[in-house]
């Protein structure tokens, strides 16, 4: 046998291997935790694990936990054919007899209630990136047990490239070896027992394996469908919302509405433009230059553009209303979107009502469309040019 040199490929993994490494790292904390919680976002990444586990659980490969529990995250924004699979794994979890708990963020922290009730922008990728953090991680955070617990996640190298850099940084930390599953002590005990799992390796798990009766007789298979399937469409599941602002492209949306089944979902389309739309001046207002703070000083980012005003908001609401009713009217729709639900609509309604804005804004700030003097942090003026 040829001995490996420094400039040799290292073999790769086959799905086998792969399995037999997480089935170690499982057996192995088993040892340390006898209370398990799964942080499921419903993604590809953490539903193979997911339902990876519990079928090494049900076949004995793993000791089963004197307790286990299944935290959902449902942000409320997710693709209509992802949210069908997870009711479907729910199902299948309760039959089992395992604990299903929903984690959603409040109404007024939800993404569309934010914007439409509040008036916040959509998020951006610079300054304003709130959603992830505010709809799915805190909500999350909340939920997990913190004391003699371990927290089991679908995190993976190849997910992204920010992602993998924490996890190259955190490979040596907290006594985790390489291939091992990653081990966080300081994120409150946490396992990722698929870190080292190839993304060819999860679409065949998802499409192939876990569907079958052997390996627990899942509904994963329109899972790996919703997002392509293929590794190389692995940009494709980068995201899981219905429509990302902070994406280019609505790649997994385009990927869902080739398929005839899902054909009907079109409308949602016509989301993009209307994030788009929610960051234009003519329906937001502009914080006044010259408003100084008590102690006299100018505040950082002055006429700085904020909140959409009421009447935009109104606009768009009906905007988005008429989005999710064409969908639901469609004569092929078999599972009816509920964008925004009843309470969301009520919370929405009570912000005009009330006439609320985002902290530090009262409503009476000036169009962020109109004419400004340019003021400085320096309390330096540029006058305008033509003056009315």
């Amino acid at each position: 046998m040829k001995e490996l040199t420094l400039f040799d490929a290292t073999p790769r993994l086959n799905m086998l291997d792969s399995i037999r490494l997480t089935q170690a790292t499982l057996c192995e904390y088993r040892e340390r935790y006898d209370r398990w919680q799964v942080s499921w976002s419903g993604g590809k990444d953490s539903t193979a694990t997911l339902t990876l586990l519990i079928w090494m659980i049900d076949t004995g490969m793993v000791p089963a936990p004197t307790h286990l529990r299944v935290l959902y995250a449902d942000t409320r924004m997710e693709l209509p054919p992802l949210y069908v699979a997870a009711l479907g794994i729910i199902d299948d979890l309760a039959a089992r007899g395992i604990e299903v708990q929903r984690v959603c963020a409040p109404v007024e922290k939800r993404f569309l209630p934010y914007i439409l009730g509040r008036g916040v922008p959509p998020p951006n990728n610079n300054t304003l990136r709130w959603c992830t953090r505010q709809i799915k991680l805190a909500p999350m955070q909340a939920a997990v047990e913190q004391e003699g617990w371990l927290t089991i996640t679908g995190v993976r190298i190849g997910e992204s490239a920010a992602r993998d850099e924490r996890i190259v940084l955190s490979c040596s930390r907290d006594g985790a070896e390489c291939g091992q599953g990653h081990f966080f002590q300081a994120l409150s005990n946490t396992l990722a027992p698929i870190v080292h799992w190839r993304v060819c390796h999860v679409w065949e798990w998802l499409k192939h394996w876990a569907p079958q009766a052997q390996y627990g007789d899942w509904i994963t298979a329109p899972l790996a469908d919703a997002y392509g399937g293929d590794e190389a469409e692995e940009i494709n599941a980068r995201t899981g919302c219905i429509c990302c602002p902070l994406a280019s492209q609505d790649r997994a949306l385009d990927t869902i509405l080739a398929m005839p089944r899902w054909a009907y979902l079109a409308p949602l389309k016509r989301l993009r433009g209307i994030y788009a739309a929610m960051r234009g001046s003519e329906y937001r207002l502009r914080q006044p230059g010259t408003q100084r703070r008590k102690d006299g000083t100018i505040p950082k980012n002055p006429n700085r553009m904020g909140p959409l005003t009421i009447e935009a908001r109104q606009q768009f609401f009906t905007e988005i209303a008429e989005i999710q009713d064409a969908i639901n009217t469609d004569h092929r729709c078999h599972h009816p979107v509920d964008i925004l639900n009843q309470e969301e609509i009520d919370f929405i309604r009570a912000c005009w009502a009330q006439g609320l804005y985002p902290d530090g804004w009262t409503g009476e700030e000036p169009s962020a469309a109109d004419l400004y003097e340019q003021v400085y942090e320096d309390g330096s003026i540029q006058k305008l040019l033509f003056g009315s």
